[in-house]
């Protein structure tokens, strides 16, 4: 497991119980996010104004056109303006897509140092003998950070040609990928009645000697922790698929996944009844539920963020 700069300086601090360097650590780390967000605040700036250039020729198409219809006629001359006024917009829109990737991309990398963050202050916890005992978060907090995580999920946007990449909605890891600590994860843990259950965790850690994870039950309630091989993780979308692009990213109707039941930290057997029909849309799910008569609960919404693949048998 290749770890930041951020989190091997705390590691590293902990095990000396040095205080300073981690301090140190998370002060660098503030300074990039502050120069990310002042570049991130200049990308903004600069989509406004190519904005702002690429209209003045948006209003000449527009005219052109109302000037042809008046006339009733399609002239070399307006062939040719149009030709030349529909490559200058295509050239304007290509410009200011470069800077709104640049901008994502500024973004992406603000949460990822948020995150680093976060795992860096969970560690140093978990090493901090002097400090009390952690408070267990509200159901309600959780439940509504559980949602914040699936609304600020982020949407694939490739370039023409591109095909989404792993763990872009549907699509499942590579064999070989390793989920990073602070990753989430649809984990198959055993139950206190012995019975398997299928739970939302976070990735602590992955030993590349035994093949296993260390993972962290979400809800803090149970706060438990699981040594788990590969076979009983699943990594969970790092990215929504976009219906209107890449349709074959998204689970089908009627596919058998697991999908994270409304209310819960569990991942439940379901029928996909309805795929998402927009980018901001989510699932729509139909759990297996032996109380109805057919079988299935009623539908209910499932976010991208909380739908993984089933490898179970459907059943009959």
């Amino acid at each position: 497991m290749v770890l930041s700069p951020l989190l091997c300086s705390v590691c590293a601090c902990s095990a000396r119980g040095s205080v300073t360097p981690y301090a140190m650590a998370l002060v660098s780390a503030d300074s990039r996010i502050a120069e990310l967000l002042t570049e991130l605040h200049q990308l903004i700036k600069q989509t406004q104004e190519e904005r702002s250039r690429s209209e003045h020729n948006l209003v000449n198409i527009q005219k052109t056109h109302e000037r042809m219809q008046t006339e009733n006629k399609i002239s070399p001359y307006y062939r040719t303006k149009l030709r030349g006024l529909y490559t200058t917009a295509k050239a304007d829109a290509e410009a200011e897509c470069n800077i709104l990737r640049k901008a994502l991309d500024k973004i992406a990398e603000i949460k990822s140092l948020l995150e680093e963050r976060r795992i860096a202050a969970k560690i140093a916890g978990l090493y901090n003998d002097s400090e009390p005992p952690r408070k267990t978060m509200r159901r309600g907090v959780l439940m509504t950070l559980l949602q914040q995580s699936a609304m600020t999920l982020p949407l694939w946007i490739g370039k023409p040609g591109d095909k989404p990449p792993p763990l872009c909605g549907a699509i499942p890891a590579s064999g070989d990928y390793v989920a990073k600590p602070g990753d989430k994860v649809a984990a198959r843990v055993k139950a206190v009645d012995g019975d398997e259950q299928w739970i939302l965790a976070e990735v602590v850690s992955y030993s590349h000697a035994t093949n296993k994870y260390e993972v962290d039950d979400i809800d803090e309630e149970g706060k438990e922790r699981h040594t788990l091989s590969r076979r009983r993780i699943i990594p969970l979308p790092q990215w929504k698929a976009n219906p209107e692009t890449d349709p074959e990213a998204l689970f089908q109707k009627e596919q058998l996944v697991l999908a994270l039941y409304p209310q819960t930290t569990c991942f439940y057997r379901a029928l996909i009844h309805t795929p998402p029909q927009r980018p901001q849309d989510d699932y729509s799910v139909l759990f297996e539920d032996t109380s109805y008569a057919d079988g299935y609960s009623p539908p209910l919404n499932v976010a991208q963020r909380y739908v993984v693949a089933c490898k179970e048998p459907k059943k009959k």
